[in-house]
């Protein structure tokens, strides 16, 4: 694969860039006639080549790990300790890596506690929109680049195996497929602010128990056809920057030094030509380590040190080549994107007003109404006049955000924010309603129900805690600020049977309750513009549009997390304590497949979300009907709106592949969202391309070690979610001999 050049916007030519650094006290640059890889007539390649061979060895090996010092270079960048940068060269124009883990103040860069409150990666899949993911990916390379970042480590495109997994909520859902087409959106988002963007975490990092220690077993074509794809995706279609490894063992080698992954299948098979860093602490080790792939150990630098780096060379486990080709990965990287025309050495304002009001349409975009009895929802403004908003204060005194701790502390860094009480109130307001909004904060559950009781309507916002680090004890709603969330719900709805639940969580949570409440909004974690987002949506001021990129399993126990082997993993010979070992046994039968391949039905099903209106979906045609594999299949379809009021249906395109394939019964392997006034109907035309990065057709053949289409009847499904297929019909693939 040749790496394209991408481009780099709001270039400073290197006289401008000596100016600015001197301006900022910074070093001086060199002047650019004396740096000939400076000369942007030069291919990437070229310039980085050039600049390696300018550079000694003691440069060399200070530039392939990170310093864990505060970044003092810009006024304002001595925030933290927290060694996220690759301190620059200024004789040599190598500027500072600064790194931040999104615009939240995670990073070297901080003028004040300022940046937009982000919903969840969860929010943005249930858009089922590239298009949402884009915005989210804006938001970010913007925010990354005011704040003088040049590094984002998103995307996380782990996948939802696991329903209790800690970090769900940072990830784009259970399927690869959707997983890759939000990843793809976001990294061609932020690398257009010449932002590098890092796909983590690599690979098979799906949960937070041991995750430091413990072995995950997975097979070959598992790998391939789930784990892999999305960052396989993102790669062929996005340019990724950077690859970040993970932290646990994959099949009894840790991942930062694991050839096979970092080699064999990252580069090989994916096609990457990026650079890899490791996680925080994921290195365990020098030669290997780097023989192996990785290029850059990820702040506070224990093994990639001056010290162990010489020993190697001195001993001859490495060459300079094996430091050069590490450089060399990330300073192409760096030059494709402007980086070294323009190292970002300033901050910039932000738009808040602006973006804020992005988050606002990416949450209502995101939003999922799971159930809706007899039309209780849309509420009636007009029919209200007391409206009780009950729940404990982390859910429903104030906005909630992506948790990064035990508490809601990242509020922090907002511009500000919009509670729940204050979103109901703006939006009955604009209504015209005079209805009172009284707010009980679930301390005394029988004040709450009491107060439900002599209210028109209760909402009722519950929620979880998911952070990085922890995963989730169980699937029931947590005790948060000392309530018991299921007994409120049942008290509340026992006394008002007009009752709304809003659920904010990180994740699939089981509901005892479900039965007797007429209504259950799904907001995940709407952020700073929390309040308006659920107020809205409650209200039909905006319609729900979201679909579920995770399954809502029916009992604490089932499909990929049915055992202890799989999740969270045993001490496989007794002996203890670690590493713990945690078997991907389900194999493909992962999320809906395994749903599908077993005939379980669950809670709510992968691609589930209702709407005020009602939608048709008819006419299928596919064509051609017969094909060799290798050309394009259309598959279209009518969707039309038959209800009373505009709003958007998530066409789904799911293909079951001939039995030779070995696959569970359906995979998505496209979808479109359309967006429809009363009456309107719309021909959407979903294209099956077999030479796509998420392999349509195909299959991972272990003996071939190669993608293989097998030769049969393949069945394209047609739905609005993966259990409510609507449409069927049949293709026939004969594929030549020789080319399966």
């Amino acid at each position: 694969m040749t790496r394209s050049r991408l481009s780099a916007p709001r270039a400073l030519s290197l006289g401008v860039a000596a100016v600015l650094a001197a301006t900022l006290g910074l070093p001086a640059v060199a002047n650019a006639d004396d740096l000939p890889w400076m000369n942007t007539a030069l291919s990437a390649e070229a310039r980085s080549d050039l600049l390696i061979d300018a550079m000694t060895l003691d440069e060399k090996i200070q530039q392939i790990a990170m310093r864990p010092v505060a970044n003092t270079n810009i006024p304002g960048c001595a925030f933290s300790a927290q060694g996220r940068h690759v301190e620059g060269i200024p004789h040599l124009a190598i500027p500072t890596l600064r790194m931040t883990n999104g615009p939240f103040g995670n990073g070297d860069c901080l003028v004040a506690p300022t940046s937009t409150g982000l919903t969840s990666a969860l929010t943005v899949a249930s858009s089922f929109d590239a298009a949402v993911s884009a915005e989210w990916g804006s938001i970010l390379g913007e925010e990354t680049r005011a704040s003088a970042h040049n590094v984002l480590l998103t995307p996380g495109i782990n996948l939802g195996r696991v329903a209790h997994a800690g970090r769900n909520f940072e990830y784009f859902g259970e399927d690869p497929y959707l997983a890759g087409v939000m990843a793809v959106a976001q990294v061609n988002a932020v690398q257009s602010f010449g932002v590098q963007s890092v796909a983590k975490h690599f690979a098979a990092n799906e949960q937070e128990t041991s995750r430091n220690t413990m072995d995950t077993l997975v097979e070959d074509r598992v790998m391939h056809e789930l784990y892999m794809l999305p960052f396989e995706m993102a790669i062929q279609e996005a340019n990724l920057a950077s690859v970040m490894c993970s932290y646990p063992r994959l099949n009894g080698t840790f991942a930062c030094e694991h050839e096979q992954l970092l080699t064999d299948w990252l580069r090989d098979d994916l096609g990457f030509e990026g650079y890899v860093m490791s996680d925080r602490g994921a290195t365990h080790s020098t030669a290997p380590a780097i023989k192996a792939g990785l290029d850059l150990e990820f702040a506070s630098p224990r093994w990639f040190t001056p010290t162990l780096i010489n020993a190697a060379l001195a001993a001859g486990t490495l060459v300079i080549d094996d430091i050069d080709q590490a450089l060399d990965r990330r300073f192409t990287v760096m030059f494709e994107l402007g980086q070294f025309d323009d190292p970002i050495n300033s901050l910039s304002p932000i738009d808040y007003a602006t973006n804020g009001q992005r988050v606002q349409d990416i949450g209502e975009e995101g939003s999922v109404l799971l159930k809706n009895d007899e039309d209780t929802l849309p509420l009636d403004a007009a029919a209200l006049d007391s409206v009780a908003l009950i729940g404990t204060p982390t859910f429903a005194g104030q906005a909630k955000f992506n948790s990064q701790g035990p508490s809601n502390a990242i509020v922090v860094t907002a511009p500000y924010t919009v509670t729940p009480e204050q979103g109901l109130n703006n939006v009955l307001d604009a209504l015209g309603s005079d209805a009172t909004v009284t707010y009980n904060n679930a301390s005394d559950i029988a004040a709450a129900a009491a107060l439900a009781a002599a209210s028109d309507v209760a909402v009722v916002m519950v929620g979880d805690i998911s952070r990085e680090g922890v995963d989730r004890a169980n699937l029931s709603l947590p005790a948060t600020d000392g309530v018991n969330q299921d007994a409120l719900v049942a008290a509340v709805v026992a006394a008002n049977p007009n009752t709304v639940v809003v659920l904010k969580n990180g994740g699939p949570v089981l509901l005892p309750w479900l039965s007797e409440v007429p209504a259950v909004l799904e907001a995940w974690y709407p952020a700073q513009e929390d309040g308006n987002i659920v107020a809205n949506l409650l209200f039909g001021v905006a319609n729900p549009s979201g679909k579920l990129p995770i399954t809502f399993p029916s009992q604490e126990r089932e499909a990929a997390f049915a055992t202890a082997e799989q999740f969270p993993g045993v001490d496989p010979d007794g002996t203890g304590p670690l590493p713990r070992t945690a078997s991907y046994s389900e194999g493909l039968e992962m999320g809906y497949r395994w749903y599908d391949a077993n005939d379980v039905q669950p809670t709510f099903a992968f691609g589930h979300g209702l709407s005020y209106t009602d939608f048709e979906l008819s006419k299928l045609v596919v064509t051609p009907k017969k094909t060799d594999g290798t050309q394009k299949i259309q598959v279209s379809f009518f969707v039309e709106n038959t209800g009373d009021v505009a709003g958007a249906e998530v066409g789904q395109v799911y293909l079951g592949l001939p039995a030779e394939a070995d696959q569970p019964p359906k995979r998505l392997v496209g979808f479109d969202k359309v967006t429809l006034n009363p009456g309107e109907k719309q021909r959407v035309t979903v294209t099956i391309d077999p030479a796509a990065s998420n392999h349509p057709l195909s299959y991972w053949n272990t003996e071939a070690d190669a993608w293989s289409t097998a030769s049969g009847t393949y069945t394209v499904y047609v739905g609005n979610s993966s259990d409510n297929i609507t449409l069927q019909d049949t293709i026939t693939i004969r594929v030549p001999k020789g080319q399966q």
